[in-house]
């Protein structure tokens, strides 16, 4: 089940360098954007990885929640805390967040059985 952790991150990096070898400022400046926002700062990045998945979860973006999932994997946090937020973002965003809940345990399983 891993393989969906790799192919995930394989055409994520290939495509962003497909993006940013364009050499547009715009979208330049949003990556730059999104890496410095989920810096240390007065949160800690656990935390911030928390929000991102929670707010990727309510927005519904399947690529973003694997990114966070990720994230959140690799900081270490425990599976009981990625699921208590992924069940606010449940709650704020409602039943047709389900598939994507469904989904991203599928995801959070793969990176536990890739350890």
């Amino acid at each position: 089940m891993s393989n969906i952790v790799e192919e995930f991150n394989d055409y994520r990096a290939k495509m962003n360098d497909k993006i940013l070898a364009d050499n547009n400022k715009i979208i330049k400046r949003i990556f730059n954007l999104d890496t410095n926002a989920f810096m240390e700062g007065a949160l800690d990045i656990k935390t911030k990885e928390l929000l991102g998945l929670v707010a990727s979860t309510v927005l519904r973006c399947d690529d973003c929640v694997k990114y966070h999932l990720e994230t959140c994997h690799k900081e270490g946090l425990k599976k009981e805390e990625v699921v208590e937020a992924l069940g606010i973002a449940t709650l704020i965003g409602g039943t047709i967040v389900i598939p994507h809940l469904r989904r991203a345990y599928e995801f959070w399983e793969a990176l536990e059985t890739k350890e």
